[in-house]
């Protein structure tokens, strides 16, 4: 049995921080400084790690090697096999063409750029970080608006300022599914403060991209269709992650989202030249004017409506308790960890949702998909299998830092640093969303930030009597608005259209939205965290 130790280094609970804290510091000098690859550095982050655990800690090196292994395991499944099945949907769509007539469908909803901007980047792009996540919403966005005539720093731009508030549930809820299973919480409970914080942020995004597009004519002459568009794509968020499912939130948002953007009838009406001279200074592509036949149109849609009628009929409580009969728990071998306490700690079983988890659920609706589509079986398989070549370094990441995660919250690391930093007291409400801001910043992922901070934010909000499940949402909210400024994202987006070597300057436009949206977030969680808006919380 190894007994967890919140101060082996020296008695002192300052110093045992600091050494808990060096597997981090690791990971993000080397991301942010040296800019290393990000399996590259998750990899030496994890041996780091399992040093710290094994010297200073006196984890058995046994039990160290342990804990990383289910790390690693969890990191594939679930949390994988979502990713891997969400873009193999999505590559079918695009070998059969039929991603090109969902692009065509939605540039025919209006000619006006400042609309445009929201049915592409916004909407579009949440559709997109719900099935890939990862960077493609902010490339294949930034080509779209390139090809709709928008000028590429423009497109660039858009693109990275709208993808934030769908990023929390992202790929199917995997950043929500990470938090709640590296901190303990109930998944519905995670996800249901988040869908009390990121729906605010969608209120704002879209007034901030038609200001961006057009200056304050744009927010002047289009705030209605926008603020139409925020909030349906609110309120289906929030619905969905508090009622119905969280890996349903970003697929129901941008619909409805889009939906009211249809309904609205000034989003119908043509731009003025003017508007259209100022804003689209780049060549429009003619591929935008091919016509598609409304069955055409129909399939190109139904793979999202698909996912949506598998998930929702899983969510139906019989269909929900058959699937989880399916889930095997396990005592996982050569790991017997207790806390400070004497309690068993949570990773000595591990649970396998092999059914109801939602990798396979998208993996029904891929196969649904492919039929619907008319991809031959044969032709699926190989594009399954493209899609993991493709995410090859993106699987090395995220098991190294789930990995890193499990080793630090089994061996007491995290315990330390959160108690250390519980020291904070209340300005922890303030703090919380900015290490989350700066985790995404770094690695360009929610998830890989909801891994490495989310035990540390439960630990030190339990220490200073705040709500675990606020300040681990916070987190995961508060890093959202580090997705736009991280290299990651920079580079996809400068590669995607065309200014390589650019993302300084495209870093500089951003970065201010990034800070003044960090800075709402954090004033929203201090409020949720007293009885200001304490009310909002379940």
């Amino acid at each position: 049995m190894y007994v967890q130790e919140l101060e082996p280094v020296a008695g002192s609970l300052g110093l045992s921080a600091l050494v808990a804290a060096l597997p981090l510091v690791i990971v993000l000098v080397l991301l942010g400084g040296v800019r290393m690859k990000a399996h590259l550095a998750g990899l030496t982050g994890l041996l780091a790690a399992v040093l710290v655990a094994w010297l200073a800690y006196g984890m058995p090196l046994d039990q160290t090697a342990s804990s990383a292994v289910q790390g690693a395991v969890f990191g594939l499944f679930p949390i994988l096999w979502i990713v891997v099945n969400a873009l193999w949907v999505y590559r079918m769509t695009v070998r059969t063409r039929h991603f090109d007539i969902l692009r065509r469908s939605f540039g025919r909803l209006s000619d006006d750029p400042r609309i445009q901007a929201l049915v592409v980047a916004f909407c579009f792009g949440a559709l997109l970080e719900a099935l890939a996540g990862f960077g493609a919403p902010v490339a294949i966005c930034s080509v779209m608006l390139v090809a709709l005539g928008f000028d590429p720093v423009r497109a660039a731009v858009v693109s990275l300022v709208a993808n934030t508030a769908p990023v929390a549930f992202g790929a199917m809820g995997t950043p929500v599914v990470t938090l709640a299973q590296v901190t303990g919480l109930p998944l519905d409970d995670v996800a249901s403060v988040v869908g009390r914080q990121t729906p605010l942020l969608a209120l704002v995004v879209p007034l901030l991209l038609v200001a961006l597009v057009d200056g304050r004519r744009g927010l002047r002459e289009t705030w209605v269709p926008a603020l139409a568009c925020g909030v349906a794509f609110a309120v289906a968020q929030f619905a969905a992650a508090n009622y119905v499912s969280a890996q349903l939130a970003d697929i129901g948002a941008a619909l409805l989202g889009a939906g009211a953007l249809v309904a609205v009838p000034h989003s119908r009406r043509p731009a003025a030249e003017p508007v259209r001279a100022a804003v689209l200074t780049g060549v429009r592509s003619e591929e935008l004017d091919e016509e598609d036949s409304g069955r055409e149109v129909v399939r190109a849609y139904a793979p999202y409506a698909l996912i949506v009628a598998v998930f929702s009929v899983a969510q139906i409580p019989a269909v929900k308790d058959w699937l989880a009969k399916a889930t095997q728990t396990y005592d996982w071998p050569f790991l017997d960890v207790v806390d400070p306490e004497g309690n068993p700690a949570g990773g000595n079983v591990f649970s396998l949702p092999v059914v109801s988890t939602g990798g396979t659920l998208v993996l029904l609706a891929g196969v649904a998909t492919a039929v619907v589509l008319g991809v031959h079986a044969r032709v699926a398989a190989k594009e399954w299998l493209a899609t993991v070549g493709e995410l090859r370094f993106a699987i090395l990441t995220v098991t190294s830092v789930l990995a890193l995660a499990y080793v630090m919250n089994l061996s007491g690391q995290a315990a330390t640093i959160g108690h250390f930093v519980a020291a904070a007291g209340a300005g922890l409400a303030f703090l919380s969303p900015v290490l989350g801001w700066f985790g995404v910043a770094v690695s360009g992922s929610d998830t890989s930030a909801n891994a490495l901070f989310g035990a540390l934010q439960v630990t030190a909000a339990r220490e200073s009597g705040l709500s675990p499940e606020l300040l681990a949402a916070a987190n995961s909210s508060g890093g959202v608005l580090g997705k736009m400024i991280s290299p990651q994202n920079l580079t996809i987006a400068c590669a995607a259209v065309g200014l390589a070597g650019r993302e300084g300057d495209l870093l500089r436009k951003v970065l201010p939205w990034s800070l003044g949206l960090l800075l709402v977030m954090c004033l929203i969680v201090v409020g949720q965290s007293t009885p200001v808006l304490g009310w909002m919380l379940p």
